[in-house]
């Protein structure tokens, strides 16, 4: 993915209620990803982790999309609570 991919898919992110900012981006031996965390106190966070597992999980109901959404945390007993370490990755 270009840089210009990336800079219309971080602007359609930042639209999205709860997703936080910033938001990383990577582009590594040919594989992309970003990743963001959610502001879990807002109203409409599982609405959107909902919506994003089946959209980019799931759209296609014939074939496997090359995409996946999940979500990322460092070991919660060294760190602390979702609301600080989970965040959510798309590759």
């Amino acid at each position: 993915m270009n840089d210009g991919a990336f800079k219309i898919l971080i602007d359609y992110l930042e639209k999205v209620p709860s997703i936080k900012k910033p938001i990383s981006f990577g582009n590594e031996d040919g594989h992309w990803w970003v990743k963001f965390s959610l502001d879990i106190k807002n109203q409409l966070a599982w609405n959107v982790v909902q919506e994003f597992g089946h959209v980019i999980n799931f759209l296609s109901i014939d074939e496997k999309l090359p995409t996946l959404f999940y979500p990322v945390s460092p070991p919660p007993y060294m760190n602390g609570g979702p609301y600080d370490f989970l965040s959510w990755v798309i590759v």
